[in-house]
């Protein structure tokens, strides 16, 4: 496993046409995300104070955007952490793996869709915060 740093994991413009009958964004894999789409989900009906994540991901690759509402993802490498306040369909947080994440502070009707680089595995899972500091500590 190669070594992460939350400095890789930014925040990517989206493109966004303004039309007076209402805007349009699209994403498009290996364009505007430096991976290729394989699946998508979406969080939503969280219910107020919940938050969701409390895990990394090995090999998974991520992008986040907030089609609606709003609501703040934090990553940890191990080394550091940076907090991402997410609030317009027009950009999105790109995350790379081995990159611990939490999901919180979700506004009333906040949907939150995540575009993967592969399939869902459980095995690609890391759910304990010191098994996952342990991996991150022997990639140095």
């Amino acid at each position: 496993m190669v070594r992460r740093s939350v400095d890789e994991c930014r925040i990517l413009d989206l493109p966004k046409i303004c039309d007076p009958r209402g805007n349009l964004t699209f994403i498009e894999g290996e364009r505007h995300v430096p991976f290729d789409i394989r699946r998508v989900y979406y969080l939503y009906d969280v219910p107020g104070g919940s938050d969701r994540g409390s895990h990394a991901h090995r090999d998974l690759h991520q992008f986040v955007v907030a089609m609606s509402g709003s609501f703040d993802v934090e990553l940890d490498d191990g080394r550091s952490k940076k907090r991402f306040h997410l609030n317009r369909s027009y950009y999105g947080l790109y995350i790379c793996p081995m990159m611990w994440r939490q999901l919180d502070n979700f506004s009333s009707g906040a949907v939150c869709m995540v575009l993967a680089s592969e399939l869902y595995s459980e095995n690609d899972y890391v759910r304990d915060y010191k098994a996952f500091l342990d991996l991150v500590g022997r990639q140095e």
